[in-house]
């Protein structure tokens, strides 16, 4: 059950063969590249010129498509205002050998989308059409409910603060078209379960709306605002966020697929468009790159002024001063001494990352078109790798503190993810997957989905007060209480935190005695039948009053019930997973609202469970060993419901 339900947690928020590399040549030639590149590195760094990084990514890319089962990948890096290198490897379509080229070849960058829905609001800022501190709801036709007596503004939106849960209802189907925005707004209005400003908990919805606010304000439908005041200034002549997409387009878009090896998928199709619907090639992004790296202008176009790009580069939200903080829009990903800022993006089927290191002019992007086996992260891997040789850190190493062991065993415990459904039955995804902080008998810790490349768990010191930096690599966690006094772990994206449980919500307790309760449960049915023909081989009868069999049956029923209840929830999840995506929509609601609807009768059941165990108790009819087994069938309900309750389980909504 787990497995299966934190395996979606991996397909919907942020998700492989290869059959061989056709080599394809930079855009730029490697001579004019060479030429263009500068040599300002680091001392222990290579100069980062065209041939060179041909070589270095050659060396690894190829690797990564074969080792991983990725159909194909496309990269593009600019340095100095200048394309330095852009290449793609493997396939877009592997049943044709249709190579991927960079200048060609579509692919799906996922959320690194919300960077043009930011950028489109910091155009509206900087003409006076769009006040970033003003409620939101004054440039609204509907009413975000008001919720922790403040407003939410666009800098909370663009800093994910505004305090959303997490919704992912609608969020993939296949080959269709987009939503009317407004309408899909109208009608997936997230619960408000933090306050504005000070949880980040990444929000897929808040997005959407600034996307709608662009569109209100501008006075043009979405994508035509994006095509016409970023994409054609900027020359990106082969990227749309249209689904399904233009004519002219389509034959360009390279296949989707789970792995290389797999058949390709049908084309992804966003609900929640302008967080995450864009298609591009790897050249047309760099250009996007080239122009936030000079101040908002490409030749000769700008896109933003020079005042407003330094803006939306800047830091505008952090819990700590010491942690990877959010700008506007783009997140901090410091690392190797230097201040990078950029956005990830996954769909089911495509995985990307955009970096900008704005002091040194440069701009990296990758995309692979497949999710692979799953075991690695390609990207962060080759970004990693990338880093490495260009911008090796060259600062000496922080020493781990006295205090490290005492720190170790202080921050343990399960911490819940911000960015999680609070009112559905989703919410169980948010207890499955915590987060299990654990003190190493070195004083180090390990995060439980934090590795490393060979899948061992990676180590955490203490390098400065309740700050763990990453024994292999340069991240931090940083632990300190909220404003409630609360302990939380900073990640190092600063899009979502994690935040202590106490034992109500605490996984490592409460699904143990979910799996003992609902195994008692089951082994009880199992050996209902099996008792009625052995005592009907051997003679024997039960000695009990009518009353008394009813009860015996009744309390089975109930059993039955709950296991019905909760298998029926993970087969609706697993078809999901599989890629049944269309039951995470309307159509899904009333198989979810059955299944809920008979846990609620089991629920209730209980009361019949318990009404057994006092007869069981009160009678001189029932030895001790009857008295016992109605008690721990009392217990085993109870244990059960524990998990239903502090899971939402129960919770019936249309919106999930």
């Amino acid at each position: 059950m787990k497995r299966t339900l934190t395996f979606l947690i991996l397909v919907l928020f942020l998700l492989s063969f290869s059959i061989g590399q056709v080599p394809q040549s930079p855009v730029l030639p490697a001579d004019e590249a060479d030429k263009a590149a500068t040599t300002d590195v680091s001392p222990a760094g290579r100069a980062m010129t065209a041939a060179d990084v041909e070589a270095f990514l050659e060396g690894i890319v190829p690797l990564q498509l074969a080792r991983e089962d990725i159909a194909g990948a496309t990269v593009a890096i600019v340095k100095d205002g200048k394309l330095l290198f852009a290449k793609g490897y493997g396939y877009a379509d592997v049943a044709a050998k249709k190579p991927v080229v960079a200048d060609e070849t579509l692919f799906r960058p996922g959320s690194v989308s919300k960077l043009f829905t930011w950028t489109a609001v910091m155009q509206l800022h900087e003409q006076g059409k769009l006040d970033l501190d003003r409620d939101i709801n004054e440039y609204l036709d509907f009413t975000i409910p008001k919720a922790f007596e403040k407003p939410i503004t666009l800098k909370n939106v663009m800093t994910h603060t505004p305090g959303f849960e997490e919704q992912i209802k609608d969020l993939f189907t296949f080959e269709k078209p987009s939503p009317n925005l407004g309408d899909y707004l109208k009608t997936h209005i997230p619960r408000r379960i933090y306050p504005p400003g000070t949880v980040p908990a990444y929000s897929n919805y808040a997005t959407t709306l600034a996307g709608y606010i662009v569109e209100r304000v501008s006075g043009q439908p979405f994508n035509d605002y994006i095509d016409q005041n970023i994409f054609k200034p900027l020359g990106m002549t082969r990227s749309t966020f249209a689904q399904p997409l233009p004519p002219e387009l389509a034959p360009l878009m390279s296949k989707g697929y789970a792995r290389g090896s797999d058949e390709a998928k049908l084309f992804e199709s966003i609900g929640p468009f302008p967080a995450g619907s864009m298609s591009s090639t790897a050249t047309d992004l760099a250009r996007f790159m080239l122009a936030h790296l000079q101040e908002g202008q490409l030749d000769g176009a700008q896109m933003l002024k020079p005042e407003t790009t330094r803006l939306m580069h800047s830091r505008l939200f952090a819990l700590d001063d010491a942690a990877n903080g959010m700008a506007y829009g783009f997140y901090e990903e410091s690392s190797h001494g230097r201040r990078i800022i950029g956005h990830g993006g996954d769909t089911i089927q495509f995985h990307s990352d955009l970096h900008l290191i704005p002091e040194s002019g440069v701009g990296f992007f990758v995309s692979y078109n497949s999710g692979g086996k799953g075991e690695t992260s390609l990207r962060t891997i080759l970004w990693q790798a990338f880093l490495d040789r260009y911008f090796p850190d060259t600062r000496p190493e922080m020493p781990t503190l006295e205090t490290a062991k005492e720190s170790s065993a202080a921050v343990s415990g399960n911490y819940m993810i911000s960015r999680r459904s609070e009112g559905s039955f989703l919410h169980s995804l948010a207890i499955l997957g915590e987060g299990v902080v654990s003190a190493n008998d070195d004083a180090t810790i390990s995060v439980n989905f934090l590795t490393d490349p060979n899948g061992k768990l990676k180590r955490w010191r203490e390098v400065a007060p309740m700050t763990f930096r990453d024994m292999n690599g340069q991240n931090s966690l940083i632990f300190k209480p909220d404003d409630a006094g609360r302990m939380q772990m900073i990640l190092p994206f600063p899009f979502m935190v994690g935040k202590r449980v106490g034992l109500w919500q605490n996984s490592r307790v409460i699904l143990p005695v979910a799996g003992i309760s609902l195994g008692i449960m089951l082994l009880t049915l199992i050996l209902w039948p099996i008792a009625w023909f052995t005592r009907r081989h051997y003679g024997g009868t039960l000695d009990l009053t009518r009353s008394e069999w009813w009860l015996r049956v009744g309390v089975r029923i109930i059993f039955a019930l709950n296991l019905i209840f909760v298998i029926g929830l993970i087969v609706f999840i697993a078809q999901v997973s599989a890629g049944a995506l269309e039951l995470f929509s309307d159509s899904g609601n009333s198989i979810v609202m059955i299944f809920q609807l008979i846990g609620i009768i089991g629920a209730i059941g209980t009361l019949i469970v318990l009404y057994h165990a006092f007869r069981a108790w009160m009678s001189s009819r029932y030895r001790i060993w009857g008295k016992l087994q109605a008690t721990v069938f009392v217990l085993a309900c109870l244990g059960f419901l524990w998990f239903v309750f502090a899971a939402n389980l129960l919770k019936i909504t249309s919106t999930f």
